[in-house]
């Protein structure tokens, strides 16, 4: 059952393919703010992912993130989320991130609880 307060870890180390250089966002040789948007989005999911009934998953919708400092090659950036609210099939999420040295970032997240069949018909449906 979904309710607020489920609570997601997850971690990454930081390497030459998710710098912001390698990724197309800037020029400089540190974690990129596409790759702190998707671990983020992972930490979410995988958080709520247990919790819900075979053939169902989620999808983000909305993501507002601030990426405060800057994570050099090599260092490990976590992520933590808590679902704060459960409104209907939507699922609100507040996320924060950390490097070894403190924090760089933090937001607040949406996913929608999809049925993954229907959805993927739909997307595929686009092909014509």
């Amino acid at each position: 059952m979904l309710e607020a307060g489920i609570s997601g870890q997850a971690a990454v180390t930081v390497t030459s393919a998710n710098t912001a250089r390698a990724m197309g966002s800037g020029t400089l040789e540190v974690f990129a703010t596409p790759a702190l948007a998707a671990l983020a989005e992972r930490t979410c999911w995988e958080s709520v992912a247990p919790h819900l009934a075979p053939g169902q998953g989620t999808v983000g919708t909305k993501l507002s993130l601030e990426h405060t400092a800057p994570t050099p090659v090599g260092m490990t950036v976590t992520c933590t989320s808590e679902l704060l609210a459960v409104n209907g099939r939507t699922l609100v999420f507040s996320v924060s991130m950390a490097d070894d040295k403190g924090p760089v970032g933090h937001g607040v997240h949406e996913r929608v609880i999809i049925d993954e069949a229907r959805f993927l018909s739909k997307a595929q449906a686009k092909l014509g």
